[in-house]
């Protein structure tokens, strides 16, 4: 610091020491960012030195075995339907985790032309060993934290939610 001029401090944002509403919130919003990113960065890079270092699965792929571990039997339009994303991306994906064995295809009964998709024996696998480590970094997550701060996150986070989507 320069003895001619003394080191400012910008008071604009700040009201008694604590940032405006505005800035707070985003950067509340920015530790929940840096929070899933860590925590979705360990799982992937977890996985690749576990039990199955050979699959190179991607946040995507893993988002689509989760649906259809949560809806077996359901088609590539169930998936489309439910995130939001574009068909062809989602053809590439289902066609590349068919490709590595982790999704399986039965026609559908009533139209031959939808197939129905469920987990493999070895995309079930994965599936376990995604989620067994999701849990086990969860855990990790909120050590130190008491069952009272745990709660009380939650409900702050419900509560977020409710602000941007009050149908929910």
């Amino acid at each position: 610091m320069s003895p001619i001029m003394p080191k400012l401090i910008d008071k604009v944002n700040h009201k008694d020491g604590v940032l405006d509403g505005a800035v707070a919130a985003e950067d509340l919003l920015e530790q929940v960012h840096r929070l899933m990113h860590l925590l979705r960065s360990r799982q992937f890079q977890d996985l690749r030195t576990g039990p199955h270092p050979d699959l190179a699965i991607t946040r995507m792929e893993a988002k689509v075995l989760g649906f259809f571990s949560r809806h077996a039997g359901a088609t590539q339009s169930d998936l489309a339907s439910h995130s939001g994303r574009d068909k062809a991306q989602l053809a590439r994906l289902i066609k590349g985790l068919r490709d590595q064995g982790l999704l399986e295809a039965q026609a559908d009964a009533a139209d031959r032309r939808n197939l129905r998709l469920t987990l493999s024996a070895q995309g079930l696998a994965l599936q376990r060993a995604l989620s067994q480590q999701a849990r086990k970094l969860s855990v990790q997550a909120v050590a130190g934290l008491s069952a009272e701060e745990c709660l009380q996150m939650q409900t702050l986070l419900q509560r977020m939610c409710s602000n941007l989507d009050p149908e929910h």
